[in-house]
C-alpha cells in the first residue's frame, strides 16, 4: 500500500512537471526514476526523488518553484539554469546545478535549438510536497 502511494505521487509529480513548460513543454519528457521516505530529518518528514527530463531541442520551462533541495547532474547535451538573484549558467554533460527550498527557477532551458538535452533532477522534499509550483 505504501508502494502505491509513492508510485502514485511520483506519476502525479510527473504529469505536474510537463505541464509547467512552455511551447515546446508538451515534447519534454518526465520521467521518475525513484522515491524514497528519508527518515532521521529534523523539520518533518522528507523524502527523496529523482526524475530523468529529456528537453528536446529550444525546449524551456516556465518560471517556477520547487521547495526542495535540487540537484541536477546533466547526462546529454547542455541545458540554461539560473535561479532569481543568481548567474546564468550553462551546464555540458557531467556538471551540476543546486537549487535550495527557497529559490525561484527564472531559467530552464535547453541551449541547443537542434540537439536534444537529458538532466537527472534529485530532490530531497517534504514528504507529500508538490515537486514544482508555477511562479506568476
Amino acid at each position: 500500500m505504501l508502494l502505491h502511494r509513492y508510485c502514485l505521487m511520483i506519476a502525479t509529480a510527473a504529469f505536474v512537471l510537463c505541464h509547467v513548460h512552455l511551447a515546446l513543454a508538451q515534447e519534454t519528457k518526465v520521467t521518475p526514476l525513484a522515491a524514497k521516505p528519508l527518515p532521521g530529518f529534523s523539520g518533518g518528514e522528507k523524502e527523496g526523488a529523482m526524475f530523468l527530463v529529456e528537453y528536446p531541442p529550444g525546449a524551456s520551462s516556465a518560471e517556477h518553484r520547487h521547495d526542495a533541495h535540487v540537484f541536477v547532474y546533466v547526462i546529454e547535451g547542455s541545458v540554461v539554469m539560473q535561479v532569481k538573484g543568481g548567474p546564468e549558467v550553462i551546464l555540458k554533460v557531467g556538471e551540476t546545478f543546486y537549487e535550495n527550498p527557497d529559490d525561484v527557477h527564472v531559467i530552464s532551458r535547453n541551449a541547443s535549438a537542434i540537439e536534444p538535452a537529458k538532466f537527472i533532477a534529485f530532490f530531497v522534499k517534504t514528504k507529500g510536497a508538490p515537486v514544482v509550483t508555477p511562479v506568476k
